[in-house]
């Protein structure tokens, strides 16, 4: 066979499978290049989950005669400067997306620049150009792409449902709105708007954050944490959530780089590292990272659909998304996610609406005493004897219960409850410590926190190379299989710098002989079991001291205070102080909250009383 030159036509076509996957990338294109033509309102129309109909129009400089018909042959752009690829500051660059666009689809692109009176439109369809007709238009530019892909059935048999391909294209108009909070986006699901932003003014970290709220949601604005390094030239702005603000995938964090959304695993993986200490594996932060770097140390060009991107120094860029979101997280102190309250609150108010008094009479009969009916000076009687106690008043005497040896005798001062977290007033299920705030109540999971107090301890030690341990009086064996006992003693060496000294004990067991202080009085036992298991999940290729958080979480939650232990009033106040000087101690290891706050007004609400 004869080798030959393919038609025009037909490398369109082949572009087209590189480039438009399927409809939100020929909206990703589109939009994209509305922005790189200053367009400051984009609207967005599909039908049909884009099948039908996909229209975009933008307010943006438009273009002349000349430029239109030039605009929709393959690889014409005016967006890179003497080709050179190494310096690409817009979203477009290549000169695809239209004629791959066109090619597989009946297409329609109306223009006016914005110093003419004049509008034009060209149609393409099946790779056919129609000749130059004047358009009525306002500035800017106005793009049809009807029926995609119908002249590739093969490739509109894979598209997915109209909603599935529709909400794909909602991700992409979100990203790309984050990204550009100085421009207003809409998009219509055929006359139905589903989603519009705003232009927002003002500094852009602050603009960025009320972009964010208006997609990501109040919650995200209440929960996250401001970030805004530099390093090297590079700078790292955006905004990062508390690490109990999270979620069970990595779709809600949104990367980007010289304003391109992208899906990078360096970047994920640096992310990923970062909250390491603070969420448990299968869980995930909420975020939005916006990185500025200059354009010769990134290279855009690896990817058709420009998803993925290169750095030159991966190690720097890396080390700055660590580095200032473990700052950011360590500023937080012992603060933790509103939603965790809010949450809380629902389940006290997840009552039936009208709630009734039982009365008996033979038969159980529910009885409900309109409003109107109810006596006003028995309101106001019952309004007095539920009103807060006096300071005079105010002198804390537990119900004793069926544990007297619980310490009843309160000698603290009454300004504890100035504290962060309050006043320490009680224990419940010898597993929850109530304290008492100036306005408000808190619940402390006593094991969570204790268990975050000691892995930092644990880690501050370590870095100074001084972990203080505690000979036991009778050294311990511990019968394990052998596959445990050779994992263990290869790691002998780096668990002794942790505190944790022993050694092989015959066949398929060690004897300890030392523990971390920090631990104390510990089940050693299951704490050898779970390093075992521990340490044969990490990649063997890596030194144990690269893996110390999990290794570490393991041995703190070990030596932690555990639920159903009695704790005295002094001990429940001594925690309550560490937490609040203790960075991150608002979750445990895991990523769990350590404790929830409940506002007095809120408390009130769910009593009727506001």
């Amino acid at each position: 066979m004869s080798i030959r030159l393919l038609s025009e036509n037909t490398i369109n076509q082949i572009a087209a499978g590189e480039v438009i996957e399927r409809p939100a990338s020929a909206v990703k294109e589109l939009v994209e290049n509305a922005i790189d033509a200053g367009a400051k309102n984009i609207d967005v129309v599909m039908v049909d989950g884009g099948r039908t109909l996909i229209s975009v129009v933008d307010d943006g400089c438009g273009m002349s005669a000349d430029e239109l018909t030039l605009a929709v042959e393959r690889h014409a752009t005016s967006k890179l400067k003497e080709d050179d690829l190494s310096n690409i500051v817009t979203m477009g660059f290549r000169g695809e997306a239209l004629p791959s666009i066109a090619s597989v689809s009946r297409f329609t692109f109306k223009s006016k620049a914005k110093p003419s009176d004049d509008g034009w439109q060209i149609t393409i369809e099946g790779g056919k150009k129609s000749s130059l007709q004047p358009a009525a238009l306002n500035h800017g530019s106005h793009v049809e792409v009807r029926d995609l892909f119908y002249s590739t059935p093969a490739r509109l048999k894979f598209l997915k449902t109209d909603r599935t391909e529709f909400s794909q294209t909602v991700d992409v108009i979100k990203r790309l709105s984050m990204a550009n909070p100085d421009i207003a986006f809409s998009l219509y699901d055929n006359e139905r708007k589903v989603f519009q932003v705003s232009a927002s003014q003002g500094e852009l970290l602050d603009s960025r954050l009320r972009r964010l709220g208006a997609i990501l949601g109040a919650s995200f604005t209440e929960n996250a944490l401001s970030i805004n390094a530099e390093r090297e030239n590079m700078k790292l702005m955006g905004y990062a959530g508390l690490p109990t603000y999270n979620r069970g995938n990595a779709q809600h964090q949104y990367l980007f780089v010289n304003g391109r959304s992208v899906k990078d695993k360096l970047l994920t993986g640096a992310v990923r590292g970062a909250y390491m200490d603070f969420l448990a594996r299968n869980r995930h932060p909420i975020l939005a990272l916006f990185i500025e770097v200059p354009t010769d140390m990134v290279d855009v060009n690896v990817h058709p659909a420009k998803a993925e991107v290169r750095f030159r120094d991966s190690g720097v860029v890396r080390g700055l998304i660590v580095g200032a979101l473990r700052h950011a997280l360590s500023e937080a102190g012992h603060r933790a996610s509103t939603t965790v309250s809010n949450a809380a609150l629902g389940a006290f108010t997840k009552q039936q609406p009208n709630p009734t008094m039982p009365f008996h009479s033979g038969r159980q009969q529910n009885f409900q005493i309109p409003p109107s009916q109810i006596n006003n000076g028995l309101s106001e009687s019952s309004y007095d004897y539920h009103a807060p106690i006096t300071s005079e008043e105010n002198t804390f005497a537990p119900p004793m219960g069926r544990h007297e040896a619980f310490e009843h005798e309160v000698s603290e001062p009454k300004d504890l409850s100035e504290f962060p977290l309050g006043a320490a007033r009680g224990q419940l299920h010898e597993t929850y410590i109530i304290s008492q705030t100036e306005n408000g109540i808190i619940i402390v999971d006593q094991h969570a926190a204790h268990e975050r107090l000691v892995y930092e301890r644990m880690k501050k030690y370590m870095t100074d190379d001084n972990v203080p341990r505690q000979v036991l009086l009778l050294p311990e064996v511990v019968e394990i299989d052998q596959g445990a006992v050779d994992l263990l003693i290869t790691r002998q060496g780096e668990l002794a710098s942790l505190g944790l000294i022993f050694e092989i004990f015959g066949e398929g067991a060690v004897v300890v002989r030392e523990v971390p202080a920090l631990l104390g009085d510990t089940d050693i036992a299951g704490l050898i079991r779970d390093l075992a298991d521990e340490i044969s999940e990490l990649n063997q290729a890596l030194s144990l001291k690269e893996k110390l958080e999990e290794v570490c979480s393991t041995m703190a939650c070990h030596g932690s205070v555990r639920a159903g232990r009695r704790m005295a009033t002094a001990e429940m106040n001594a925690l309550l102080r560490e937490m609040e000087v203790t960075p991150h101690s608002g979750q445990c290891n895991h990523g769990r909250p350590t404790y929830v706050e409940l506002k007095l007004s809120d408390v009130e609400k769910l009593f009727g009383r506001r």
